[in-house]
């Protein structure tokens, strides 16, 4: 059966290309977003926790449409037509807390507020507080919210991880096939944030490893399946890294400063330090089945 390409571990056929052709034609007064929905479940397309792989698919069919192997419906918004709203700031008791960590340790509470009431809070600590502001993530993903009593003092959200990066491959040693089946165990620590005027010694270190003993178990709760890995990159021009490796967390190696979409051999970002911690003993051979 003739393969048409690959995408995001997804092979196409010649097959799958009519029967996306006959879900189109059956339906020309469909959104793009509905005629994707039909795509997975014609091809019991899902996530780990049975959700449909809507996104995913919705990039294939927009690639098989721009190598010209499908015709979809005009979009039914234009793109720069929709903007996401600002999140609105938050009144906050901004009094400074520099006091030592034991005083106030036992009061630490961590919340993971994705889809509670809560996440608009973290959204707006985010996008006011945190030097890359706040963006929606693609994909799973959760958000903790670490209050002090009743008082926020700190936010950490962690998503998918990147598709390949060589220095965590290498350190993993696992096969590409083995990458793509196994890389929803992995998390990519993307916002870590503590309030200025929280100035505790040793808080962030701390947050973080109580962050990893926990992270695991969350994920299962909401997507139905553990994390073996996390990792994240530490912006050099910023940050040394230094509450990562406190809290044990791997420096990997460095990024070549291209960006994610550069297509040239030209520096255009910062380097990035690359860190990861595993979560589990047996993280290598759990990645690598």
């Amino acid at each position: 059966m003739s393969e048409i390409l690959t995408y995001r571990g997804r092979t196409v056929t010649g097959a799958d290309l009519t029967l996306i052709r006959d879900i189109i034609g059956a339906h020309p007064d469909d959104s793009r977003r509905a005629l994707s929905r039909r795509v997975c479940r014609a091809w019991d397309w899902k996530q780990p926790n049975g959700q449909l792989k809507d996104m995913v698919c919705r990039g294939l069919l927009l690639r098989l449409e721009r190598e010209g192997h499908i015709v979809q419906p005009p979009p039914k918004r234009v793109i720069g037509q929709y903007r996401r709203r600002r999140p609105e700031p938050v009144v906050l008791d901004t009094a400074l807390v520099n006091v030592p960590l034991k005083r106030v340790r036992s009061q630490l509470r961590f919340e993971q507020v994705r889809r509670t009431p809560h996440e608009k809070l973290f959204n707006s600590l985010v996008e006011h507080y945190h030097y890359l502001t706040y963006a929606q993530p693609v994909g799973e993903h959760l958000k903790y919210i670490v209050f002090c009593g009743q008082r926020p003092v700190a936010c950490l959200a962690f998503s998918s991880a990147a598709f390949a990066l060589n220095a965590r491959d290498a350190f993993i040693g696992w096969s590409k096939e083995q990458r793509d089946n196994n890389r929803h165990f992995l998390a990519y620590n993307t916002r870590f944030l503590i309030l200025p005027w929280i100035q505790v010694k040793f808080l962030a270190s701390h947050l973080l490893s109580k962050c990893a003993r926990r992270i695991s178990s969350d994920w299962q709760a909401l997507y139905h399946h553990p994390v073996y890995w996390l990792e994240t990159f530490v912006d050099t021009e910023r940050f040394a890294g230094t509450c990562y490796q406190a809290a044990n967390w791997r420096l990997l190696g460095q990024t070549k400063g291209r960006g994610k979409y550069n297509k040239t051999q030209k520096k255009l970002t910062s380097i990035k330090d690359i860190y990861g911690l595993p979560l589990d003993s047996r993280f290598r051979e759990k990645l690598c089945q």
